[in-house]
């Protein structure tokens, strides 16, 4: 038996071989869903996340999607198996108004005090995420710094990187960002650090990789690229 949810789209960003999906129950403090693929690394094909035309959702979509049962993975218990058999469906999309109905206001990113070399409190040991009651959130900043960089240079690794560098709730954090749109268009500039101003972000915590999870940056939404109101 499957189920249709209508989700406003708050990540499409890299995974594997596809992508991790993310939404809320298109309603006020609405459910967070993540639809998941039956393959062992759980991310959603290009074909799976297609609309009928052939594109598929963008962040501020708001989606229909075929599921057929909750599937929890661990912390991150919002994860639903996708129908395959069905296209996704896009009848609107929202505005900067009605993200602010959507946004949380949590007191702490889960558990901090854990950090990579380069980041700050963007880690925690995956024996204490497993007590986590979630792994989305949805919060606002007044500003943050993307720095792009090659963290594994000294080392002779040339691979670059997004990283957002962002102050919330009295604590600083500087996580990776898998956002597709934010990483291609800043790993085409120059290394560096770029200010941003008032934005939403979609922070997700990964699966599990050599005894961590990862908070990540799966989405950013910048009041100066957003309107105001509603559109379809």
């Amino acid at each position: 038996m499957t189920t249709v949810k209508k989700l406003v789209c708050l990540a499409n960003s890299r995974k594997h071989s596809g992508r991790c999906i993310a939404g809320r129950v298109d309603e006020a403090q609405g459910e967070w869903i993540r639809p998941v693929s039956a393959r062992s690394g759980h991310e959603v094909s290009e074909v799976e996340r297609q609309y009928k035309n052939g594109s598929e959702p963008r962040v501020l979509d708001i989606v229909r999607i075929s599921l057929i049962r909750q599937q929890p993975f661990g912390f991150q218990r919002e994860n639903w198996l996708l129908n395959p058999e069905y296209h996704w469906e896009k009848i609107g999309r929202i505005g900067w108004g009605s993200l602010t109905v959507l946004e949380q206001h949590p007191e702490t990113l889960w558990i901090n005090g854990y950090s990579t070399f380069h980041g700050e409190n963007d880690r925690m040991p995956v024996e204490q995420a497993d007590t986590l009651a979630d792994s989305l959130k949805l919060i606002r900043v007044d500003r943050m710094t993307l720095q792009v960089h090659a963290p594994g240079e000294a080392f002779g690794n040339p691979r670059r990187v997004v990283r957002a560098r962002f102050r919330h709730a009295g604590l600083e954090y500087a996580l990776l960002v898998t956002d597709p749109e934010y990483a291609d268009a800043y790993l085409a500039k120059p290394n560096g650090s770029y200010d941003l101003g008032e934005s939403f972000m979609t922070v997700s915590l990964g699966e599990p990789w050599e005894a961590s999870v990862f908070k990540l940056v799966a989405a950013i939404v910048e009041a100066a690229k957003t309107g105001a109101g509603d559109s379809a």
